[in-house]
């Protein structure tokens, strides 16, 4: 069994439970009371001292990309997380305003995710507006506040796709200040360029940590019928450039190939016709790793398991991350986790897991407040919550989501949290 730590403040009260609640404590305390050994990597002592680095695609090392690692001569095992939609709505810009100051700060959305963000190796987003500059906006036309892409930082996010829907909703210079403000942040990105030599520059985007390095590839279906106009580039989804973009990928060092892309039909809690062939293509093309974005709403997650270990892993659609849609399946997502070894000259994937997401929307102060809770840590705690109606839309998520992946996932597992630790569920 993979254990995955986390550090959670847990909360002390416990709702009464009732029905489909008692059920699931009675399996957590089955699981618990069956004298389940609980193993956890251990970093043979060593500090966490080292750095990792991660690598544009010419191979040169940024120093300024240089960030803290879990130590490279211990633990081998490497760990990614990804996560959904990162939106923008007006309710949102309006909650991170301070009114009195007209300073913009998004650090308190992270505030219960956070932990499960910096636990992984890498954590990996799709950043779905822009960073267009004032007047802020969101649908249709998304500009937030620099604030945004700093409060992704600040909870510990290694890297960020730009390549969806919404890339060019600020025209060029939108797409080139976008980018500008990552680089001063010191974010790695792929997915949108300033031109086409960038692009073949800094293409793939390569993740290197425990002697694994991980290239990140970012396609989009289309920027919604608005043209970009040269130099600007939007990497869409085009069969022949990504498996070409794969084997250079792996003539660059790459051990192992993630496509991150943005397609499928919003609203939609299966992968289309459309989705699966291009899927089909770009393993046949050498992907190892399909991560999924668009539809708003969770998809089902795949992978074939044999004596080593997953391979083909896609997952369809991770739903949103953080956004203002209140729709029934829109208001939450998953955040997957994938686990990679390193055996000699080969490269696996040991394990692979989810962790429901919810996008908690209380009242504070008269203004809208939001914040991502990983339902695990909250689903059996009403008394957190200001109302029923709150908790009672987060527990309809996760009847929802459960429903859907326990009946068409394979190869992955719901992740659940058991005091300081993230253990696979079993239903």
């Amino acid at each position: 069994m993979t254990i995955f730590e986390a550090s959670f403040d847990r909360h002390s009260s416990v709702n009464p439970l009732k029905g489909e609640n008692r059920e699931r404590m009675n399996r957590r305390r089955i699981l618990m009371s069956a004298g389940i050994v609980l193993i956890t990597v251990c970093l043979n002592g060593q500090l966490a001292d080292s750095t990792r680095t991660i690598l544009k695609g010419d191979g040169k090392v940024d120093s300024t990309l240089a960030v803290l690692n879990n130590g490279e001569k211990g633990d081998s095992t490497l760990t990614i997380l990804f996560a959904g939609d990162i939106m923008g709505h007006d309710m949102q810009i309006a909650s991170a305003r301070d009114d009195s100051t007209g300073i913009y700060s998004y650090d308190s959305v992270f505030k219960y995710i956070r932990p499960v963000i910096e636990d992984a190796d890498f954590a990996v987003g799709n950043l779905e507006v822009t960073l267009g500059g004032a007047p802020y906006k969101g649908y249709p036309a998304f500009s937030s506040p620099d604030a945004l892409a700093v409060a992704c930082k600040n909870a510990g996010f290694d890297a960020l796709m730009t390549a969806n829907n919404h890339s060019a909703d600020r025209g060029p210079k939108g797409i080139a200040r976008t980018l500008r403000v990552l680089d001063s942040l010191s974010i790695p990105h792929t997915g949108t360029w300033t031109g086409p030599e960038e692009r073949d520059t800094l293409t793939p985007l390569m993740l290197k940590a425990k002697g694994i390095s991980v290239a990140m590839l970012n396609y989009t279906y289309g920027t919604n019928g608005i043209v970009v106009p040269p130099p600007r580039v939007v990497s869409y989804i085009d069969t022949v450039r990504i498996i070409s973009d794969i084997l250079a990928s792996r003539e660059k060092g790459a051990d192992l190939v993630v496509v991150f892309i943005h397609w499928g039909n919003e609203y939609d809690s299966l992968p289309s016709p459309l989705q699966e062939l291009t899927a089909k293509t770009i393993f046949n093309g050498g992907a190892d790793i399909i991560i999924g974005s668009h539809p708003h709403v969770l998809q089902p997650m795949h992978a074939t398991a044999d004596s080593s270990g997953l391979s083909d892993p896609v997952v369809w659609s991770m739903g949103n991350f953080i956004s203002n849609q209140r729709k029934r399946r829109s208001d939450g997502g998953a955040m997957v986790r994938i686990e990679l070894k390193k055996e000699g000259d080969k490269t696996l994937i040991t394990d692979a897991g989810y962790i429901l997401t919810w996008v908690w929307s209380p009242l504070e102060n008269g203004k809208r407040k939001f914040y991502i809770l990983p339902c695990s840590e909250f689903e059996e705690n009403l008394e957190f919550f200001q109302s029923s109606t709150a908790y009672d839309a987060m527990t309809l998520f996760i009847k929802d989501s459960r429903r859907l992946l326990d009946a068409t996932c394979t190869g992955f597992s719901e992740l659940i949290s058991a005091g300081r630790l993230w253990i696979p569920l079993s239903r």
